[in-house]
């Protein structure tokens, strides 16, 4: 069970390593892209899971 859990905690060298991996992955010039879309699609969830809890809630 340790190793599972080892395996699942994610700190700060961690993070880094996937920060890098990204940017040779992608470069420079895409990851504002990639970051916007995903920011606006994250906006879109979030509105239509309002959406969908207000009409739950007028009928």
């Amino acid at each position: 069970m340790e190793a599972l859990t080892m395996f699942l905690v994610i700190g700060w060298p961690q993070i880094a390593l996937i920060a890098v991996v990204v940017l040779l992955l992608f470069g420079g010039r895409k990851i504002p892209e990639l970051m916007r879309g995903l920011g606006s699609g994250i906006k879109e969830f979030k509105d239509a899971s309002k959406d969908e809890d207000e009409s739950k809630i007028e009928k």
